[in-house]
């Protein structure tokens, strides 16, 4: 009897140090097992374009829609304050809407209130013109010293006004 509690006993000291040598090389081997491959690539992704903020209180005056220059002096122009408050001139008429610069660059602009002044022909279609492009802005972006401003309508081109 006591040389089966003997052998029970060492038993267990033996599945015991068996258990601690192979939690031991478990350990210790741990990231060995694949030492003698090659280092492999790890994909890391790219990093986000810095975040650019909108220019909050500036004035913005038009330079060009889809490339085509707004002529004469009276150019559309516009300022966002700090309360999202758009205001502006469009070459004949003023008008307000609120506007919201959004993350990764996109402007939503709100339905514009525009007054009535009665313009000539030309000057009233580039004002359309430039107001539909700004009220369907989607995206926007600082490129060099000018405001760009995409939307469905075409491309819009600001330079900061003094």
């Amino acid at each position: 009897m006591m040389a089966m509690r003997m052998a029970a006993a060492a038993g267990a000291v033996a599945l015991v140090a068996f258990a601690t040598q192979a939690s031991a090389q478990a350990i210790l081997g741990y990231g060995q097992k694949n030492r003698d491959k090659p280092d492999q690539k790890q994909y890391i992704p790219p990093a986000k374009a810095q975040e650019k903020i909108f220019p909050l209180d500036s004035t913005w005056t038009a330079v060009s829609l889809n490339g085509r220059p707004f002529a004469g002096a009276d150019r559309p122009s516009f300022i966002i304050d700090k309360q999202y408050r758009a205001r502006g001139f469009g070459g004949c008429n003023t008008f307000a809407a609120t506007a919201f610069p959004l993350k990764e660059q996109h402007l939503a602009v709100g339905p514009l209130a525009i007054t009535k002044k009665s313009c000539d022909k030309a000057v009233s279609a580039a004002e359309m013109q430039f107001f539909t492009a700004f009220r369907t802005s989607a995206q926007w972006d600082i490129v060099g010293s000018q405001l760009v401003i995409k939307s469905q309508a075409g491309e819009l081109r600001f330079d900061r006004a003094l």
